[in-house]
């Protein structure tokens, strides 16, 4: 059996940007899932997944695996405002 790499600890900014791209992201198949049962919004839910699936890992080599740094940042934000827009899309986008 190979000996595992020897692995640098995550700080905890590391950990909580990991988990929120984490979150979004099985959001995001979640959706897909219902996307496809229910034949709405299927393009919108499948280009997330494919963008967010691009979009990590391109920021990670990019950032050298650290999940702190701000080009990876950007992307778990860019998919928050997707979470937002979508929810406006869903709920009508009404003010008032």
């Amino acid at each position: 059996m190979a000996p595992e790499p020897d692995l640098p600890e995550l700080s905890g900014a590391q950990k909580r940007w990991a988990l929120a791209a984490a979150a979004l992201f099985v959001f995001s198949i979640g959706f897909l899932g219902f996307a496809l049962s229910n034949s709405v919004l299927v393009a919108f839910a499948i280009g997330w997944v494919a963008l967010q699936i691009f979009g990590y890992v391109g920021s990670l080599q990019r950032a050298k695996g650290d999940f702190s740094h701000p080009l990876f940042k950007s992307q778990v934000i860019l998919h928050c405002a997707a979470v937002g827009l979508l929810a406006m899309v869903i709920f009508g986008g009404r003010a008032g």
